[in-house]
């Protein structure tokens, strides 16, 4: 529908009557939504799968993607928003967020889920069409509206994802303004206003916009930078994890938080694990090819723009690696010790390994702990064994929200098929992280729940059966 020309001696809208009027018109669709129907709700967050899903879709968004952002690789994005996409729709469908979730008879309790209002999502540039997407099935899920703040590298990607699941919405008899978007030019300004006026934020990306979020006085959910350590035991079967390491590291050329940035591996079978590592494609630098790798990596600070999240070819060559290195997968410098920020124990966003020898499973431990002190406290570690009891040691010990055992960390940190994680783009550190989730985020963070609470027989033990314990050891 056009809209009336303004007069030119008008001021153009500022921000936050930008902001404002979006804010009013996901109200009005929240109004006009059948967010009480369980049924109607899941119709439309089918609908949006569907948007991106949808074969030709899923394509022409990888690669408009790729263009976009001059990051990943257009195979890695059609499997990504596609496969996160499913594994979301299947964990929504099977969830109650409307009306009566849940009902407990013997506690008295009926719990009766409800919206949380508009949701602003703030997305970043390495997803600019699944993570968009997937938040937004999220929102709707729980009743709500959605307004989409997309990084400015993938914003023409984000745009046309908006427009797809606004099209599916309309077919399938849903106001359109369910979902909206941050209208360029975007800004940090826009952005904060964004933030200041929605019910709740939702921010993936910079950590910089996860900050400003927890500051904007709006009740916000931000996630946390990732820099996985991945520990190789003595019981791993090796050409197993090398081949996941390789396959979870070169997925959409490691632009995943959930990618391997480090592999940690046991003094005795050192060599042992190095050897399948290269067998499934990676290439061993040695120390003046090391040096080469640390000196082109960062650039005055900052990681560089050559060779973030670009192809093994294209990463080589600016790598000032020798022709041979072009056709291998990966590059793996070894390294004896745990720097800052800017070395090779941070993370890399690229096709670079670090690798570090362990004297023992102590020693192991200590490394990776190290290691997400530079960066990634609370996302994830990952650890390749047969010894469960290892296994649970890093998880006792480990200040990480999740420990994946045997498993390609990027197609299995998210969800996956065979694990019990909800699959999400984006995964709360805890705070650890600064974080106010320590789990995937998923649709319970998108409702509100109303507790209707009726009296049962009376839950009143006596004091001896609490007090009397600790009279017996102490004394009253």
């Amino acid at each position: 529908m056009s809209q009336p020309a303004r007069n030119t001696t008008e001021e153009a809208p500022s921000a936050s009557e930008i902001v404002a009027e979006l804010v009013a018109r996901g109200r009005a669709a929240m109004e006009a939504y059948e967010n009480h129907d369980q049924g109607r709700v899941d119709e439309a967050v089918t609908a949006l799968a569907w948007s991106i899903y949808k074969p030709d879709h899923a394509r022409m968004l990888a690669e408009l993607a790729v263009a976009d952002t001059g990051l990943g690789n257009v195979p890695s994005k059609i499997i990504k928003n596609q496969r996160k996409t499913f594994g979301t729709l299947r964990d929504l469908l099977r969830a109650k967020t409307v009306g009566v979730i849940s009902e407990e008879p013997e506690k008295g309790l009926v719990k009766y889920g409800k919206p949380v209002g508009v949701v602003g999502a703030v997305c970043p540039s390495t997803n600019p069409a699944a993570t968009p997407v997937n938040k937004a099935m999220m929102a709707l899920k729980g009743g709500n509206a959605v307004i989409i703040a997309p990084s400015p590298a993938g914003a023409t990607t984000t745009g046309k994802t908006v427009d797809l699941m606004r099209a599916e919405l309309a077919k399938a008899g849903h106001p359109e303004d369910l979902v909206q978007l941050l209208p360029p030019p975007i800004s940090k300004e826009m952005t904060q206003e964004l933030m200041n006026q929605v019910d709740l934020v939702v921010v993936t990306g910079s950590q910089n916009n996860v900050k400003r979020a927890m500051q904007s006085g709006t009740v916000a959910i931000g996630v946390g930078a990732g820099n996985v350590p991945v520990i190789i035991d003595t019981t791993a079967d090796f050409d197993d994890a090398a081949e996941k390491i390789c396959a979870s590291k070169i997925f959409d050329n490691s632009t995943s938080c959930s990618s391997e940035n480090a592999v940690i591996i046991l003094d005795g079978v050192y060599e042992e694990a190095m050897a399948a590592l290269e067998r499934a494609g990676g290439w061993r630098c040695s120390a003046s090819e090391k040096e080469s790798v640390q000196n082109n990596l960062w650039i005055n600070g900052k990681l560089n723009r050559h060779i973030i999240a670009k192809d093994a070819d294209i990463t080589a060559e600016a790598m000032g690696l020798p022709e041979a290195a072009k056709s291998k997968k990966f590059f793996m410098v070894e390294e004896a010790s745990i720097g800052g920020k800017h070395s090779f124990a941070d993370e890399k966003l690229s096709l670079v390994l670090t690798v570090y020898r362990a004297k023992d499973f102590a020693d192991a431990k200590r490394i990776a702990k190290d290691i997400l002190e530079v960066t990634g406290k609370g996302h994830s570690v990952g650890i390749h064994t047969r010894d469960l009891d290892h296994a649970r040691e890093i998880a006792a010990d480990t200040d990480v929200v999740r420990v994946l055992v045997n498993q390609a960390h990027t197609f299995g940190n998210g969800g996956g098929f065979n694990n019990s994680l909800p699959f999400t783009l984006s995964m709360g550190g805890g705070t650890w992280a600064g974080n106010t989730i320590s789990e995937n985020l998923n649709y319970r963070h998108f409702i509100n729940i109303t507790h209707l609470v009726t009296t049962i027989p009376e839950d009143k033990p006596s004091e001896e059966d609490l007090f009397g314990p600790y009279w017996e050891k102490y004394g009253a």
